[in-house]
């Protein structure tokens, strides 16, 4: 018989209670507080739209020294009978030995069997098997560190959308980047505008965030690599993340005359060193009105 998405969605709560037990501590699970009243309602009425798909992280102590990896978890409708999209993290692990760590995990996740709930089992192969790969990350920061001074790279990230509105949208978007540390603003109106800056993974994945599960209407149009020997944050063209909204042309609102002043948007790129990102988003050169 086959298995249905209700079927799956109910095992995917059952888990997710099992984790919280397991995670009693704020911070231990990161979740949105209507993903699972979300799950609920349309297991009550399955004749709507499915449900956003679950998706949370777990902070996992490692070792004695107890460091932090934290296991991002995403769950497609029919989960566990297709598998988990899981990705581990560590500010303690190289970029190197955490592609390593999570080629690995999807190796074993792959090897469990089909129907089977696999983030608890997830959890514990990342609790048993980390910590090889942040001694190695460990012994080469201490070799690094002996040797020339260490470059490092200020990635920048200049991400266009036909629209920004949603208030859970924009919530997720300033909660990844303050959680990755992420500086630039985000432009709320039509069109939308997103700029992060930071360490390259933490673009990357703060890109691989807002994205998914449904955002399709988005595209990053450049990116911006600054090389120094010093710290990347004397790089940075913005202080902080900011919420940049413009005023929308006519009497209507926000939300019923979508455009945004553009020219009030080009005199703050302007401001911020970036006036040539404005041809690249828009395809046609800035100019400023005489005033």
């Amino acid at each position: 018989m086959a298995v249905t998405v209700q079927e799956c969605l109910e095992l995917q709560l059952l888990e997710v209670e099992m984790l919280l037990s397991m995670f009693p501590k704020k911070g231990e699970i990161s979740l949105d507080e209507e993903a699972v009243p979300g799950v609920q309602r349309y297991l009550r009425n399955a004749d709507g739209a499915l449900p956003p798909r679950l998706e949370y992280s777990i902070a996992i102590d490692v070792g004695e020294a107890k460091v932090k990896v934290d296991l991002q978890v995403l769950l497609p409708h029919m989960y566990p009978h297709v598998a988990p999209q899981l990705f581990a993290r560590s500010n303690a692990l190289h970029r190197q030995q955490q592609l390593q760590l999570n080629t690995r995990l999807a190796s074993h996740i792959s090897s469990l069997d089909s129907g089977e709930l696999r983030v608890y089992e997830a959890v514990q192969w990342v609790k048993e098997n980390s910590l090889p790969y942040l001694e190695n990350s460990k012994i080469s920061s201490e070799s690094a560190s002996k040797e020339v001074v260490v470059k490092e790279t200020l990635h920048r990230m200049w991400i266009y959308s036909h629209h920004i509105y949603r208030q859970e949208l924009r919530k997720k978007i300033f909660d990844c980047a303050k959680k990755l540390n992420l500086t630039g603003f985000c432009l709320t109106g039509k069109p939308g505008v997103i700029c992060v800056e930071g360490l390259r993974e933490n673009c990357e994945e703060f890109w691989r965030a807002i994205r998914y599960p449904n955002w399709k209407h988005i595209s990053c149009k450049h990116v911006e690599n600054v090389e120094t020997e010093g710290s990347v944050d004397n790089l940075r063209l913005f202080r902080a993340f900011e919420d940049l909204q413009l005023q929308a042309h006519g009497d209507y609102g926000l939300r019923n005359d979508y455009h945004m002043d553009l020219g009030q948007f080009l005199e703050f790129l302007k401001q911020h060193q970036s006036g040539h990102i404005f041809q690249i988003l828009f395809g046609v050169e800035g100019k400023l009105s005489d005033k």
